[in-house]
């Protein structure tokens, strides 16, 4: 029988990654995010927040990468698996462990980071285009002397459905 071992988290940064490199090496980071459910309390009616801080752990390029564009604070989009461990602390007792094994990760929110790459992952493949964005700049102007076409004879030939739809969404 086949078995899954996938978590994916949306969260912020608690922290600044810490980067280590091994012997061999392989870069490390790792980072805490969190993540904050919320939730009406049955008996008071007010609004309850639980946040959940998970340990993740990155390596290689992805390591590389986290270590270079994420910040404290900053949303970030996570892939993985769960890994659990024992340690021994200080005073004799074994403590048990979960951490997160990052195997996609992907910034989310603005650019702050002026130019950095918005994402990092194993395959590459996000489904999205990788065509460059367009600086943002001001519109283009129109020629003051064009006249202006009646409406039906500036319909395209091949429409997409799009062009007649009302700009008022209400979402």
């Amino acid at each position: 029988m086949a078995s899954v071992n996938k978590v994916i988290l949306i969260g912020n940064c608690g922290r600044d990654p810490e980067i280590r490199y091994l012997p061999s090496g392989q870069a490390v980071a790792n980072v805490s995010i969190a993540t904050t459910s919320r939730r009406k309390d049955r008996t008071s009616g007010e609004t309850v927040e639980d946040t959940q801080w998970h340990r993740v752990t990155f390596y290689d390029r992805l390591a590389e990468i986290a270590g270079e564009y994420v910040k404290k604070g900053r949303p970030i989009y996570v892939e993985g698996r769960l890994k659990y461990g024992k340690y021994t602390d200080q005073a004799g007792v074994e403590k048990n462990t979960v951490d997160i094994i990052a195997t996609e990760m992907q910034l989310l929110g603005g650019r702050e980071g002026g130019g950095a790459p918005s994402s990092a992952g194993g395959g590459g493949d996000d489904g999205y285009d990788s065509a460059p964005r367009r600086p943002a700049a001001a519109p283009a102007a129109r020629p003051a002397a064009a006249p202006r076409a009646p409406a039906a004879a500036a319909k395209p030939a091949a429409s997409s459905g799009f062009d007649d739809m009302d700009d008022d969404i209400p979402f």
